[in-house]
């Protein structure tokens, strides 16, 4: 089992930033890539930002050029840095990871989610 522990979120005024970071712990074998979703109030999860063990990136076309996903690998740790916020980007965000046992099997795993509010 792996745990993920989300951290960061909160209130914001349009054109602020936050920084999200997510802790991978427990029995950690191999972690293929981490990664961010958000799920606005009435709406499907979607994908924000992932980032894979060999350190590619895929973003949302809408968070394109604001935001920046990095991590420490050390420390199995995935940051989610948001620039430029907009009211849009209302949500809670989950922290997401892709790992994999000793004997090849995978898990998906997740947070717990924490809140986004952007004010205009």
């Amino acid at each position: 089992q792996v745990q993920l522990v989300e951290s960061g979120g909160g209130l914001v005024q349009a054109g602020g930033s936050l920084r999200l970071s997510c802790a991978a712990s427990g029995n950690i074998f191999r972690i293929n890539a981490m990664g961010w979703y958000r799920q606005a109030s009435g709406k499907q999860r979607e994908l924000v930002a992932d980032l894979t063990s060999d350190g590619g990136t895929n973003y949302a076309d809408s968070v394109k050029g604001r935001f920046t996903i990095s991590r420490t690998n050390a420390k199995n740790t995935v940051h989610l840095q948001m620039n430029s916020l907009k009211p849009e980007d209302t949500a809670v965000y989950y922290c997401a990871a892709d790992s994999s046992t000793p004997w090849g099997v995978r898990n998906d795993y997740w947070g717990q989610g924490t809140q986004v509010t952007v004010s205009s």
